[in-house]
C-alpha cells in the first residue's frame, strides 16, 4: 500500500459515515472518497438480484474512475449480498460490513440479543447463518426496521424526526422472556448509529449497542499497513452522490470526514 492512500468507501446513503469516522481517526492522512448511491436508495426494501446488478457494475466504475487501494462497503444489506462477488471481479481489497452477532452474543450476560437491521439484512440467509454460528447459549431475535434507516438520513439533514417514530422501529429488540430481558442489541445497519443518542434515551431498559465500526477501521488499518501521517495533516476528500444532488447540511458532514469536503 503507498504510504498515504486512497479509500472509496461506499454507502447506498449516509450511513457509512458512521464508518468513516472511525477510519479517519486511525489514518487521517488517507484520501478519502466517500459515494452514497442515493439514487438507489434504500436497499433495504430492494432484492438480493437488484442489489447486486446495481452494486457490482457500480463499483467498477468507481474504481475506474478513482483508483482506490481499497475499498469499504460500508453497508450491511449490500455487504451481506456482494462481497463475495465483487471479490470475484475486481483485485482491489475489500473491506465488507456485517451484523455483529459473534461479539455480541460472546459478551451477553442474559444470553438475550436482538439484530436490528434493514428488512433484507435479517431475511438474508447469510444473516440466519452468522446465528446458527456465533450465538452460542443466546437466544436471537431478528427484528427488520423498514424505516429506521431513512429516518437516520432525514435527521442528519436536519429534518424533525419524532420519538414516537423512531420508538416504533426499536420496540421488538426488547423482549422479556420470564424474568430475563434482551441486554444486548446488534446495529446491523450502518445508518443507525446516527441515532444512537436517540436510541440510548428511549430504550425500554439499558442495553448494550453494538456498533461495528471501530472493528471495521481496525481491520481497514490492518490491510492498509504501515504507520499514519500526523493528525494535523489530513488529504483531501471528496463525497459523490449518485443522483447528483447536495446534502442540504454539509456542515453535519464535518465531524465524520475530519476535514472540508468537495461535494
Amino acid at each position: 500500500m503507498p504510504a498515504s492512500p486512497t479509500l472509496l468507501v461506499f454507502d447506498s446513503g449516509l450511513g457509512g459515515l458512521t464508518v468513516l469516522r472511525e477510519i479517519v481517526r486511525l489514518r487521517p492522512d488517507a484520501r478519502v472518497v466517500y459515494v452514497a448511491d442515493d439514487a438507489f436508495f434504500p436497499y433495504g426494501q430492494r432484492s438480493e438480484e437488484a442489489v447486486i446488478g446495481r452494486v457490482v457494475p457500480l463499483i467498477g466504475e468507481l474504481i475506474a474512475a478513482h483508483a482506490p487501494d481499497l475499498v469499504v462497503i460500508a453497508c450491511n444489506t449490500a455487504s451481506t449480498m456482494t462481497l463475495a462477488p465483487l471479490r470475484a471481479r475486481y483485485k482491489v481489497p475489500f473491506v465488507g460490513t456485517v451484523p455483529a452477532i459473534k461479539p455480541a452474543c460472546a459478551a451477553s450476560r442474559t444470553k438475550r440479543v436482538s439484530v436490528l437491521g434493514t428488512s433484507a439484512t435479517v431475511r438474508l440467509e447469510y444473516t440466519r447463518a452468522l446465528i446458527r454460528d456465533f450465538a452460542q447459549a443466546c437466544k436471537v431475535t431478528l427484528v427488520g426496521s423498514a424505516h429506521l434507516a431513512a429516518l437516520a438520513e432525514a435527521a442528519l439533514g436536519g429534518r424533525p424526526i419524532s420519538d414516537q417514530q423512531i420508538f416504533a422501529e426499536i420496540a421488538p429488540c426488547f423482549v422479556k422472556d420470564g424474568g430475563v430481558r434482551t441486554d444486548a442489541v446488534v446495529l446491523a445497519c450502518t445508518h443507525y448509529p446516527l441515532l444512537l443518542d436517540r436510541l440510548k434515551a428511549l430504550a425500554p431498559w439499558p442495553v448494550d449497542w453494538i456498533d461495528p465500526a471501530p472493528a471495521i477501521a481496525r481491520r481497514v488499518a490492518t490491510l492498509l499497513g504501515g504507520a499514519a501521517a500526523p493528525a494535523g495533516s489530513p488529504r483531501d476528500a471528496q463525497l459523490i452522490f449518485t443522483s447528483g444532488r447536495r446534502h442540504p447540511a454539509s456542515g453535519a458532514l464535518l465531524p465524520f470526514f475530519g476535514r472540508p469536503v468537495a461535494a
